[in-house]
């Protein structure tokens, strides 16, 4: 593996002292020396419409899918939030995948890690995040399958991750950059 890719970061959660954000952040310390990891932020996108989306769009939605399309591979962290993906995280894949046809998320190589502090880890958000993933053409790691379940102790005081998570992320962020390797975009 001699090269680097960058990867982009979409937190799922606005809050800068979210789980998720967290859990962001303690992946990229623990990433592979192939990856790159780079939160792409998501709260100051206008909700997408397309009446807005004219030439030129909204600075930020420019932005977005600039920084967007500059990655090689996308990695969504994102809790749950009534068995779905956090409004903000689903209007940032919106404003991503259009105008129609130029779609920045587009055969960059992806994977989803789903993080609550409920029980089933976030499960309904990670595979709903799924079905739009395979609509976009973002093909997206099967396994390790990555739902952090009781996340709310995964961090201490401090915010360092618990010694009891890492071996976990570990061997999420290592296989992803094992499946970035193989599934980069020619």
């Amino acid at each position: 593996m001699s090269n680097v890719y960058t990867v982009a970061v979409l937190v799922g959660s606005l809050r800068k002292a979210s789980i998720n954000r967290k859990v962001a952040l303690a992946l990229a310390e623990l990433a592979p020396a192939n990856l790159k990891l780079n939160i792409v932020e998501i709260g100051d996108l206008p909700l997408y419409n397309e009446d807005i989306d004219v030439t030129p769009p909204p600075a930020a939605y420019s932005t977005f899918r600039q920084q967007v399309g500059a990655a090689d591979a996308l990695l969504f962290v994102t809790p749950e939030y009534n068995r779905s993906v956090p409004a903000p995280l689903k209007n940032a894949i919106d404003v991503g995948s259009r105008p129609y046809g130029q779609s920045c998320l587009s055969g960059r190589p992806g994977a989803v890690i789903s993080a609550s502090p409920g029980a089933i880890g976030g499960f309904g958000a990670n595979h709903h995040l799924r079905q739009s993933l395979v609509f976009l053409d973002v093909p997206c790691m099967q396994q390790p399958e990555a739902y952090l379940s009781g996340a709310g102790t995964a961090f201490d005081e401090a915010g360092n991750l618990s010694e009891s998570v890492r071996p976990f992320l570990q061997k999420f962020i290592d296989a992803y950059g094992k499946w970035v390797e193989q599934h980069k975009k020619a």
